[in-house]
């Protein structure tokens, strides 16, 4: 069922105390400040006078303190001499200015989490440039966004679409900004600045909606790179011709190998060490350097299997590669590297 509520940005989530914790110590506060007035107004109850009985106990200082940090104010124990009044004003006031401000805290601290909420989200939407969009939380797009913190990119530089609140709740705990929405309206690509990304990865559920999202995304966009997922081979071309650069096929890459598995089990091992990226061996592209430039692949001290030139990609054995240009790009295979802590 679509997404009709309009898109929402969640931006990382920061740590916060637990509600029930937090009223417990705005009703801790709220009391030191009552037993404070009182033991303030006991101090000087000579300076009180009660109209019941003229004479003012640890009891009746109590309830002065209660009555007059309430605002409620009966007026039958009064402050009568002339220290007693100058606390009162002095102390008395603006403990019960503490007190009411610690009463509506919990409103006043909600109204200013929403202002500085949407400073938040005002200050991400000023400064986002050649991000990443990533569109489906599932397991496609969090191996994505995985790959992607591994190879250095910044969780600041990720944003999350998606259409359940509960994965962008989750992608708000591992750091990444998120927007609640259905990706096929130009609406919610707008609200991930999707028209000033440099990257989008299509990962949605199904392959129909993929399509729809990359002819939106193209839309809104026409330079970034944009990667679609599609479950079964023969959608593929439909993505292609909506706009995706790369379109992977879950369902036929698993099957191979499944099959290369059963062949060469040792050979299956390799693959997915080269798929998991940050383990034993990762496939990386990276430009050439002047020193590899005019050698062979060859020669390269990474392991070359691919040569990116303009909007070429060569396989190392082709001619057309046997010479280094300064400007092409190398998809080389080398130890995995520990990712940075972020």
């Amino acid at each position: 069922m679509p997404y009709s509520n309009p898109p929402i940005v969640s931006l990382p989530a920061r740590p916060t105390t637990p509600p029930i914790r937090q009223v417990l110590k705005r009703l801790l506060l709220a009391l030191g400040v009552l037993v404070l007035t009182a033991l303030i107004v006991w101090a000087d109850h000579a300076g009180y006078n009660d109209n019941s009985d003229g004479s003012v106990d640890f009891l009746d200082a109590a309830y002065y303190a209660t009555v007059t940090l309430s605002t409620t104010g009966y007026g039958d124990i009064t402050p009568v001499s002339d220290s007693a009044r100058l606390i009162n004003i002095l102390v008395i006031t603006p403990l019960r200015v503490v007190f009411l401000i610690i009463l509506v805290g919990t409103t006043l601290e909600v109204l200013t989490e929403r202002t500085r909420q949407q400073w938040r989200i005002g200050r991400w939407r000023s400064t986002v440039r050649e991000h990443t969009v990533v569109i489906g939380y599932g397991t496609k797009g969090r191996s994505a966004v995985d790959t992607l913190i591994g190879q250095g990119v910044p969780k600041t530089s990720i944003v999350v679409v998606d259409p359940h609140p509960l994965a962008i709740e989750q992608a708000g705990h591992h750091g990444l900004t998120g927007v609640v929405g259905d990706a096929t309206r130009t609406e919610t690509l707008l609200r991930a600045e999707l028209p000033r990304a440099a990257q989008v990865v299509v990962a949605p559920e199904r392959d129909d909606t993929a399509a729809l999202i990359t002819l939106t995304a193209r839309q809104l966009n026409k330079a970034a790179t944009v990667v679609a997922a599609v479950r079964e081979d023969e959608n593929a071309p439909l993505l292609r011709q909506s706009g995706a650069d790369v379109v992977v096929t879950s369902s036929s890459s698993a099957g191979r190998l499944l099959g290369m598995s059963m062949l060469s089990p040792h050979a299956g091992s390799v693959m997915e060490d080269l798929l998991t990226y940050g383990n034993g061996l990762d496939v990386v592209e990276r430009p050439v350097n002047r020193a590899e430039a005019g050698r062979s692949p060859r020669e390269v001290e990474d392991l070359v299997v691919a040569v990116v030139r303009g909007r070429r990609v060569l396989n190392y054995t082709e001619p057309e590669a046997a010479t280094l240009q300064l400007t092409d790009r190398l998809i080389v295979i080398k130890p995995a590297t520990a990712p940075t802590p972020q």
